[in-house]
């Protein structure tokens, strides 16, 4: 069986497939600090309650933007008898031809779902992924990636406001009735969902017009279920396209060889 990691700032989402079919599937809270044996006794307490045996696990990829927790997933590997697991970067030959100042700078999330948005919905494809950050991923019509837009999560957001404004009592991030709230509560709630999703759509409406033509856009992300349903422009929501992309860039690799 083949496990799949996506290690980011405020989750970590992790799938077990066997060969292309996803059996299951996790997002837990990510601890910067966890150890190997730390991580060990997590994921051997998810596997054993879906009744799976981590010796079963062959293979493994990692996609993480918290480098301390790309080592410690390495020694955890070792741990499972995962010889050779995949650390994506953008040094791994994933077939994704990049059009990008820098390609080392560019995360290794963004590469797995701009490699599996391709495989899925083609090109062009723009991929929105709701998280810490709200990255947006932009492939065009010759299957490049060509860049993309990294603004604050709408969780940043609001910790932000919350943090800043010391007469606003924090809430919980919920889309309101209406636009305009009628308690400072749902004032706020509005301003968080409505703004976030009104921006997603001004930006992927400036993304069509620089490049000319229309996309597929593709929202993913432990937050993007609570302002997906509200946007203009988003056409599908696909919450596994991060460990997708991981699976599907390890076949390659495994394949070539």
């Amino acid at each position: 069986m083949f496990f799949a990691v996506d290690i980011g700032n405020t989750q970590t989402v992790m799938g077990l497939y066997d060969h292309n079919q996803l059996l299951n599937h996790w997002r837990v809270a990510t601890v910067a600090t966890d150890t190997a044996d730390e991580l060990a006794i997590k994921i051997r307490s998810l596997l054993s309650i879906e009744k799976r045996d981590p010796s079963l696990i062959k293979h493994m990829a990692i996609a993480s933007v918290v480098p301390p927790l790309t080592d410690q997933w390495q020694q955890l590997a070792q741990h499972l008898t995962i010889q050779d697991p995949l650390i994506l970067s953008s040094k791994t030959p994933t077939g994704l031809a990049i059009k990008y100042s820098d390609p080392s700078e560019i995360g290794a999330d963004r590469l797995a779902d701009a490699v599996a948005a391709i495989h899925l919905y083609g090109a062009p494809v723009i991929v929105v992924d709701f998280g810490t950050a709200t990255n947006i991923e932009v492939v065009d019509k010759d299957g490049a990636f060509v860049g993309g837009i990294i603004a604050p999560g709408l969780v940043t957001s609001a910790e932000a406001l919350f943090k800043a404004a010391a007469r606003l009592a924090k809430t919980a991030v919920e889309v309101p009735p209406t636009v305009i709230g009628t308690s400072t509560r749902a004032a706020v709630q509005s301003g968080l969902t409505y703004g976030e999703i009104d921006r997603i759509d001004g930006l992927i409406r400036r993304i069509f017009m620089e490049l000319g033509y229309p996309a597929t856009v593709v929202a993913t992300g432990g937050l993007s279920s609570r302002v997906v349903g509200l946007s203009e422009t988003i056409d599908v929501v696909n919450d596994d396209i991060t460990l997708e992309g991981l699976r599907i860039i390890y076949q390659r690799l495994h394949t070539q060889q």
